[in-house]
């Protein structure tokens, strides 16, 4: 499952979404969303949004991939990174709520994956241009904590009430907001590209994809009041695991 051009990234998350739909599957919670953000970025190519479209389009195409490639090893029972690891063993777990999927797909993609789509498509001397495109994708990609907010609240409106009564949404949004990420993500890249030595490059991965992993900790909390606010939002989740991926379509 490997995508050559933007329309083909949307091609293949629209067969996991699908399959996702007939499996009744969690995994199509992020890819729905995923789908979405590719679809405006697409919207803004030859807009004169973005100071260099077919590196935008290159850059995209390579950042997709990652989820992709790591979608399909994973369901081939292939080795993939630890981050995605724990976000697709994570799909399986029924207590888990919506919105802690969707945290998870953004936490390995974002913190892990958007940093080495950079480095892939730059050298020393090339990093730097790309810096202004790079932070406009992630004000695209930033459209993702709007999207979760706003999909959810439409069908599940207590959602972010019990979140704040009990202080969880800076936890769950800020720690996780599009600023930090990207900030992370450019300095990974950076450190990537300005390491020369191979099996320096692979260590760096390896450490971020551990400390990327980490941070799931913060999205699935082990505290009695956590497990107890998530088990009532849970119960009030309307529908089946279908319904709220076209949810999150929309």
């Amino acid at each position: 499952m490997i995508a050559k051009t933007i329309d083909e990234v949307i091609e293949n998350l629209e067969q996991i979404i699908q399959t996702s739909k007939d499996e009744e599957s969690t995994l199509g919670y992020f890819a729905a969303l995923y789908q979405k953000v590719t679809i405006k970025i697409k919207d803004n190519l030859n807009t004169n949004y973005f100071e260099n479209d077919e590196r935008m389009e290159k850059l995209d195409v390579i950042f997709a991939n990652r989820y992709l490639s790591a979608y399909s090893d994973y369901k081939q029972g292939k080795k993939i990174s630890k981050s995605w690891e724990i976000a697709f063993n994570s799909s399986k777990d029924n207590s888990l709520i919506v919105l802690q999927h969707l945290l998870l797909g953004m936490n390995a993609h974002i913190n892990l994956d958007l940093g080495i789509a950079a480095f892939k498509i730059t050298d020393k001397s090339t990093i730097d241009k790309l810096e202004s495109d790079f932070n406009k994708i992630n004000e695209v990609l930033g459209s993702l904590i709007d999207d979760v907010q706003n999909d959810l609240a439409k069908i599940w409106p207590t959602l972010f009430r019990i979140l704040k009564f009990f202080g969880k949404v800076d936890d769950f949004l800020v720690k996780f907001s599009m600023n930090i990420a990207r900030n992370g993500a450019w300095k990974f890249a950076n450190e990537l590209v300005n390491q020369e030595e191979k099996d320096k490059k692979e260590a760096l991965i390896s450490t971020k994809d551990m400390k990327t992993r980490e941070l799931t900790k913060l999205i699935i909390p082990s505290g009695i009041i956590e497990k107890i606010v998530f088990k009532i939002i849970r119960i009030g989740e309307r529908g089946n695991i279908s319904d709220r991926i076209k949810a999150l379509e929309k």
